[in-house]
């Protein structure tokens, strides 16, 4: 009785929390709020227009996604929430030693995983800060929107000198705002895709700090080589500039290591392609939380993630997009136990480090450090894009090898 109230509560909670985010939107379309970025213009727009993903005033997919958005809202706030979307007692985390960053990694790949896809990937000497969200919400106001389950487990100030920021796309809990605010004066570089440097210069970030790509084009730094690669997702930051940035994965390629960072995507025909031009990949990381049914499109799930990391032959799998904040209905430890029920069928080795731990994942065995809760497996609950927008037509992962 007092889990059933409890979950009632919630759903409750989430419908207002909805009607406040629907009137935060309102307000900061009025205002036009800094934390909503820049529209690209003068040659940043021209760069935009002449891209091949460029159509009729935004940039589109390849393959276009679907989504039932009434059934997807409706489920998430009144249906089917698992009563563990949230964690019920504290996340086992790490606090990283910054002293540990003082002498590179033996092997010349190292990780640190924050929470959701917020991750300091040292490659063959070259230090770089995955989509960094240090607010307290993934959001565009510091009152409402989702909040961490756990605070910040490093100081910006303690991390090492990063010598790029990668940023996926412009969502909110990718893209934050305070944390990039709070970079302006370091002498990074932020290598993002098409459009998005409207964004950081608006929030204080020099031009010349900006490189901008569309997909398959490259830029480096040291002896590290960073590709955008292609994905199937959206953009925009609440009001009318759905689209007019890009979207992309990262594919990071040294003198001895190569790594893939999906991005947030759905599956698409591209991932085969990564891999024969870019892979194969000593690690990667593969957004495989945050998923629904309703939005197969805009996320992998868990089967299809360990599916686009074998198509780009990727060696160590560490599933990402997860396990610190709630952004869909499932229980919070889904994600992972789904993934290692995908991985032990298709006899992928996944890493899986507490958030905060330091890992050499070529080298690092790891262990379930999360409660045992309730899930959903494949079977219950499947989550196929798909092929081409038609919910008719949809991918299909290969059988589990009997």
């Amino acid at each position: 009785m007092v889990r059933t109230l409890r979950s009632r509560m919630a759903r409750v909670g989430m419908v207002a929390a909805v009607a406040l985010l629907c009137a935060i939107g309102t307000l900061l379309t009025i205002t036009d709020s800094a934390a909503l970025g820049d529209a690209p213009s003068g040659d940043r727009l021209l760069r935009t227009q002449q891209s091949p993903q460029w159509h009729d005033d935004h940039f589109e997919n390849r393959q276009p996604i679907w989504a039932d958005g009434l059934a997807g809202w409706r489920n998430f706030l009144l249906g089917s929430a698992s009563p563990d979307s949230s964690p019920r007692s504290p996340v086992p985390v790490v606090r990283p030693d910054p002293r540990a960053y003082a002498s590179p990694p033996d092997s010349g790949l190292r990780l640190t995983w924050l929470g959701h896809a917020t991750t300091l990937l040292e490659v063959d000497g070259a230090v770089l800060l995955i989509d960094p969200l240090w607010s307290e919400r993934a959001s565009p106001v510091s009152w409402a929107g989702p909040q961490r389950w756990y605070p910040p487990l490093i100081a910006l100030a303690d991390l090492p000198r990063v010598d790029a920021v990668l940023i996926s796309h412009d969502h909110v809990d990718h893209l934050d705002m305070g944390t990039i605010v709070a970079m302006r004066d370091w002498s990074t570089v932020f290598v993002v895709p098409l459009g998005i440097g409207a964004h950081l210069e608006r929030w204080g970030i020099p031009a010349a700090r900006i490189v901008e790509l569309d997909w398959w084009q490259s830029t480096r730094v040291g002896a590290v080589e960073l590709v955008a690669t292609p994905a199937r997702h959206a953009s925009g930051r609440l009001r009318s500039k759905t689209n007019k940035t890009l979207w992309a994965g990262w594919a990071v390629a040294g003198p001895r290591h190569r790594v893939w960072y999906s991005g947030d995507t759905g599956f698409h025909t591209d991932l085969a392609a990564i891999g024969e031009r870019l892979g194969p990949f000593d690690l990667t990381l593969i957004e495989a939380g945050q998923y629904d049914a309703n939005w197969p499109d805009t996320h992998l799930g868990p089967e299809q993630a360990v599916e686009a990391h074998r198509l780009v032959r990727g060696e160590v799998m560490v599933p990402v997009h997860w396990g610190l904040i709630r952004q869909a209905p499932h229980a919070w430890t889904e994600p992972v136990e789904r993934v290692l029920a995908a991985a032990r069928c298709r006899q992928v080795r996944v890493v899986t480090p507490r958030p905060g731990e330091i890992v050499e994942p070529m080298q690092a065995t790891t262990a379930p450090w999360w409660p045992a809760l309730p899930w959903r497996t494949a079977e219950q609950f499947p989550v196929q894009a798909t092929v081409s927008g038609d919910p008719a037509h949809r991918e299909r992962v290969p059988a589990c090898p009997s």
